[in-house]
């Protein structure tokens, strides 16, 4: 039977009931008294040399308030990167200053040149065209393998070559992988792509900077992610303001996947112009501005080889990847294709030597940095495929290939240097495999053929590292910031809980899931607790939520201040029943003695808390308020088995996605109802991936696929109804709550299947396929059938 509460129930979403009557409140609804509206220029040529940037006759337009260009920064830091990316031969990365407005080169379609500020939105838009520019075109870096050429054309001219760093991991593994593919009875050899993508979440980014010159105090509305990480950033490295006279407000946000992680231009603009000029500013994205300046995603180029003895069991893999970064280095984007990548290039097999060679390539494009599951994808991708690939050269069936070579006993220390701590491979395997019918595919494949079309079906496994971790070791492999998580757990004198996070919630529900937790540990209705998120000044310093961190370690931060509450309240109730506190028992709401029929309510131990007129104060302070800091000592490892059936129409090559099955292993699960929803979007976008998602340039670096005109996001007849399962559950066994972590999964796991899925259609009707790159259109898979 379903519970009706706590942890395990599907509790509905509070929270939507605001966001489907129109009463949440996003960055762009905030309007403060006196705002004037910011309008940026950006760079409509990929690179450029700026030779002058004339705003006078603009600063004299009706409702300019004031135009700032790079000039105007030249005494403020640049953005910041977060993560130090040492290279295979100990040397640290090239890091180019990435300045807030361009100054003396443009670098990519879009960079930011002027920031018009005026009385109106129109106003500011006309005095930015009577800006006059005077713009040297220069070559356009575009293709990776060609920037890093003998005598290409440098992004950055005060750097010695295109190539921020050539990683190698395990570098020690090298020559043994080398020995180890040379003298391999088989080795199969993939070259693939995974195309870039947009984030596209519902809702643009949005800034307003406000300024209080009576106590010096600066604020920002940002649509973010992590506002704490925000104020670090552009507080301490980019406007010189102390974190004390800097606050900085994320509230209700419409979705990230990423984008909305990192520190932005924008942000730091409005901030520093609001001073500047005395007013309030407030930016607000167009869905235009939106493709040329919020980070990408992917955009990897990879050679994968797969080495196996006679009966197909792994031997070793070896990567040669190059990953693209844009025009400038975004917050995290140097750890995305290296230590969320190369980690998981091992899978859930028992590969004895793994090696990974990456080399990041500045390019005349955005910048790239994570979009849902980032690095994970990538590496599941290429994995998968490869594996899928090397089945069929070996005459094995793909499942069986991959559970011949499963890991099956945890801990599990892979050689790309993590350590899975809990699995069941077979499991989710079997599970999959029982939902499927994958007997019956036969009919149903013949059942295609009759009507016309081609069937195929695809499978594969997943597993991904979530809830980056622990601080001290991704310390010293380049983080520039802790990665732990915070609470503060507040009971009010009735009982009622507040907890403060420093996570942040833009669609995954923290609202309702958080609270089943803390009812659960304390045995009070859902409804007491509240969550306070989104305000640096209402909650500790937090990491916000990104990488499926928020349960595994902002609710593991929940738990131990709940405990510590919980703690003290037994205190104060041993005093109330006069018994020692170690036969103090908390169920169901109340407070008992072992052994004994005396009680007391939480409600009774909560008002004695702040009316303390029964307890020693000497031995207990009033109140009752804990905080707590957690810092993981692992990685969560979610894993899965996926399998995709789809039709692919042999006279135009449409692939329609006939069904979609996923068997996942997240630890324990708080709310069932809201993990179906995390993974149905992942799937949507993995899917969006595989058939539609392509953001091109040409070679000049303009933006081919800068509107929903020519980039085709998926819309629900695109996706079919999803079997999802999450029965199969192995805890994790290094956090409270036995969590793992649920929101990357069906964005890692799917884009393999759906390929997997078609090269199969295709192979069975005797094509002579055996791999299309994303997205699969129509164009690319008639062009694969015919030769092309």
């Amino acid at each position: 039977m379903p519970k009706d509460g706590g942890i395990g129930a599907s509790s509905k979403r509070r929270e939507d009931v605001r966001f489907l009557t129109g009463k949440g409140r996003y960055t762009d609804d905030i309007n403060v008294n006196g705002q004037a509206y910011a309008y940026f220029l950006r760079s409509d040529v990929a690179h450029g040399k700026i030779n002058s940037v004339d705003t006078s006759a603009a600063s004299a337009m009706e409702g300019v308030v004031g135009i700032l260009t790079g000039a105007d920064f030249e005494g403020v830091g640049g953005l910041p990167c977060g993560w130090q990316v040492t290279d295979r031969h100990g040397q640290p990365m090239q890091e180019p200053a990435h300045p807030v407005l361009a100054q003396g080169k443009v670098r990519h379609v879009g960079d930011p040149i002027a920031m018009v500020v005026a009385e109106s939105l129109e106003q500011a838009r006309s005095a930015a065209e009577a800006i006059e520019l005077d713009i040297e075109e220069l070559p356009a870096v575009m293709d990776m393998k060609a920037a890093l050429a003998d005598g290409a054309t440098k992004v950055h001219d005060d750097l010695t070559s295109n190539l921020c760093y050539d990683w190698g991991f395990v570098e020690e593994n090298r020559e043994a992988v080398d020995e180890a593919i040379k003298g391999a009875h088989h080795v199969t050899t993939l070259e693939l792509v995974n195309n870039r993508l947009v984030a596209n979440p519902m809702e643009p980014r949005v800034a307003v900077g406000d300024y209080n010159a009576a106590t010096d105090d600066s604020t920002l509305y940002t649509t973010s992610q992590n506002p704490h990480v925000i104020r670090l950033l552009m507080g301490a490295f980019v406007l010189g303001i102390p974190e004390h006279k800097l606050r900085v407000i994320a509230p209700d946000v419409g979705g990230g996947f990423g984008s909305k992680i990192y520190h932005y231009a924008e942000e730091a603009a409005c901030t520093f112009a609001a001073k500047q000029l005395g007013r309030p500013v407030k930016w607000t994205s167009s869905r235009s501005e939106a493709f040329m300046s919020d980070a990408h995603g992917r955009d990897h180029v990879t050679k994968i080889e797969l080495a196996m003895d006679a009966e197909g069991n792994f031997l070793a893999i070896r990567t040669d990847t190059h990953a693209n970064m844009g025009a400038y280095l975004s917050t995290f984007a140097p750890s995305i294709p290296t230590w969320l990548h190369g980690t998981l290039m091992a899978g859930n097999y028992k590969t004895p030597l793994i090696y990974v060679n990456v080399k990041a390539v500045f390019t005349n494009t955005v910048p790239v940095d994570a979009y849902r599951g980032a690095g994970r994808p990538e590496a599941t991708f290429q994995l998968e495929r490869v594996i899928d690939k090397a089945a069929r050269e070996m005459g094995i069936d793909p499942v069986e290939l991959r559970r011949k070579n499963f890991i099956t006993e945890f801990p599990y220390a892979t050689p790309v240097a993590v350590e899975y701590d809990t699995g069941d491979y077979h499991a989710t395997m079997d599970k999959l495999e029982e939902i499927i019918d994958r007997p019956g595919f036969a009919a149903r494949r013949a059942e295609s053929e009759a009507n016309g079309k081609l069937r195929g079906l695809g499978i594969n496994c997943y597993i991904e590292a979530c809830g980056i971790a622990p601080s001290n070791l991704v310390g010293q492999l380049g983080a520039r910031a802790g990665l732990y998580e915070s609470a503060t757990v507040r009971v009010n004198a009735t009982g009622g809980v507040v907890v403060m996070t420093g996570s942040h919630s833009h669609g995954q529900g923290h609202e309702t899931s958080f609270p089943q937790v803390i009812a659960d540990m304390i045995g009070i209705d859902e409804s007491q607790v509240e969550i306070v998120h989104g305000d640096t000044a209402n909650a500790p310093m937090g990491m916000g939520t990104y990488g499926s961190r928020s349960i595994a370690v902002g609710g593991s931060a929940m738990v131990r201040a709940a405990e510590k509450v919980i703690n003290k309240a037994k205190k104060i109730a041993a005093h109330l029943m006069e018994a020692s506190e170690g036969d103090i028992e908390l169920k169901d709401g109340q407070f008992t003695v072992a052994g004994t029929d005396k009680s007391v309510a939480w409600g009774d131990v909560t008002l004695a808390a702040y009316v303390p007129h029964n307890y020693p104060l000497e031995e207990i302070e009033p109140g009752l308020e804990e905080t707590a800091f957690y810092d993981p000592a692992n990685f969560t490892y979610p894993a899965g088995a996926y399998a995709c059936e789809v039709e692919v129409d042999p006279e135009t090559g449409k692939v329609e996605i006939q069904s979609f099955a996923a068997t996942d292993d997240f630890g324990n699960i708080i709310n069932p109802m809201i993990v179906d929803g995390q993974v149905h979007g992942g799937l949507a976008q993995g899917i969006g991936q595989a058939l539609l998602e392509n953001c091109a340039y040409d070679e000049n670096g303009q933006l081919l696929s800068g509107s929903y005109m020519d980039y085709a996001m998926p819309r629900a007849d695109d996706v079919p109804f999803y079997q999802v399962d999450h029965s199969c559950q192995t805890p994790c066994t290094h956090n409270p709550l036995g969590v793992k972590g649920c929101g990357e999964a069906g964005a890692i796991g799917s884009p393999p299947s759906v390929v997997n899925a078609v090269v199969d259609a295709l192979q069975s009707a005797g094509h002579d396929v055996t791999h299309i790159d994303m997205p699969l259109t129509p164009a690319r898979v008639w062009s694969a059938m015919n030769g092309g």
